[in-house]
């Protein structure tokens, strides 16, 4: 296959350009002398612009003293605020990683004591009064759970669960009661009773893995679940009564008060109904005076000469009807008049170009 002639021909005219640059002058050929022209001038006016020999040699020198010589190189040296970040960064990452692997720690572990720091932190971020008492009782309940897993716990170790576990139940039975007691809530004393009764049975199971030297603690862990009982209930059958607790509180808040239980009134206001006010010009004797003794005449011998009247069947005096009192007329109340708010201040901006008028907002 041939090669295309206009491919031929540019090259050919190519290489022809090429010998008549590398040509002499006097060699050149005329077919490319305006190319040929402007080419010499590029020369010229490069070879105008290069230094002279004086300033190659100074060059060359400077070059040359500089290559031995190490660049100097600037150090990165860290800013305390970087340091700080580091550090914070650090130490919360460390801290999460340690509290995640903390949650199976049981009393006695290493990490129980940060386990139980968790428990506290999520009791500081924890809103409401019920909120946090249930939590204190969750974290109650975690303690009678972690009893069962610890075989081969040393006595010290179960002490420590069942302090913590005493200290929850305190604090959990203190809020709820008082909040109970407030609202007249009976169903959350019943929950707090089945709760209580709930967990005297699994410490009751587990009291035979318990060692010996805590079984005090135990102990004292059920008595104070039987006291929860017996304190919901007395609020519960109190709740109805005028008086519901003393006021006075112990180590599982509000005491039931003791004594006959007065029922609190019906009404809304508690006030027996009264009698109507008298009529204006009647008087009204006074409470204590003692009301008016109708004299009876004692029966007497009639004379045998005077006839003795016959018997006429007594009248029974009917009660007084009382008198009508009209409604109290209320006194006529001026009408409120609305009271418009301030109007906003008036906002004056002066004009941006001169001759037009200022901007005011208001």
């Amino acid at each position: 296959m041939g090669v295309p002639g206009w491919f031929s021909r540019g090259r050919t005219e190519s290489e022809r350009f090429d010998d008549a640059i590398d040509a002499s002058p006097g060699q050149r050929p005329e077919e490319f002398a305006e190319e040929l022209a402007l080419v010499g001038a590029l020369r010229e006016l490069g070879q105008a612009g290069a230094p002279d020999p004086a300033t190659r040699a100074r060059i060359r020198a400077e070059i040359e003293g500089r290559i031995g010589e190490p660049l100097p190189r600037r150090r990165w040296r860290p800013r305390m605020a970087d340091l700080a970040a580091a550090g914070i960064a650090l130490i919360l990452g460390l801290g999460g990683l340690t509290l995640l692997l903390s949650r199976d720690a049981l009393p006695g572990d290493a990490l129980y004591s940060v386990k139980r720091a968790g428990e506290v932190t999520s009791l500081g971020l924890t809103f409401g009064d019920e909120a946090k008492a249930e939590k204190h009782l969750k974290f109650a309940a975690n303690r009678v759970t972690e009893l069962g897993r610890m075989s081969d716990a040393s006595p010290s170790a179960y002490q420590t669960a069942l302090h913590d576990f005493s200290s929850d139940v305190r604090a959990g039975v203190s809020e709820l009661t008082e909040l109970a007691t407030t609202s007249g809530n009976r169903t959350r004393l019943t929950s707090l009773e089945s709760w209580a009764q709930s967990q005297s049975r699994q410490l009751e199971s587990e009291q035979a893995d318990v060692p010996v030297s805590a079984l005090a603690d135990l102990q004292q862990a059920r008595l104070l679940l039987d006291r929860v009982q017996q304190r919901t209930s007395a609020l519960g059958s109190r709740l109805s009564c005028y008086q519901i607790t003393t006021g006075t509180t112990d180590e599982l808040g509000l005491l039931p008060a003791r004594g006959a239980c007065t029922q609190q009134p019906l009404s809304p206001g508690g006030s027996t109904p009264t009698s109507p006010p008298p009529a204006a010009g009647t008087s009204v004797p006074p409470t204590d005076s003692p009301l008016p003794v109708r004299s009876v005449s004692s029966p007497t011998l009639s004379d045998p000469s005077t006839p003795t009247p016959t018997p006429t069947s007594p009248q029974i005096p009917h009660p007084p009807v009382p008198p009508s009192v009209p409604p109290p007329i209320t006194a006529p109340t001026t009408p409120r008049i609305p009271t418009r708010p301030a109007p906003p201040p008036v906002v004056s901006i002066p004009p941006l170009l001169p001759g037009l008028p200022p901007i005011v907002i208001g």
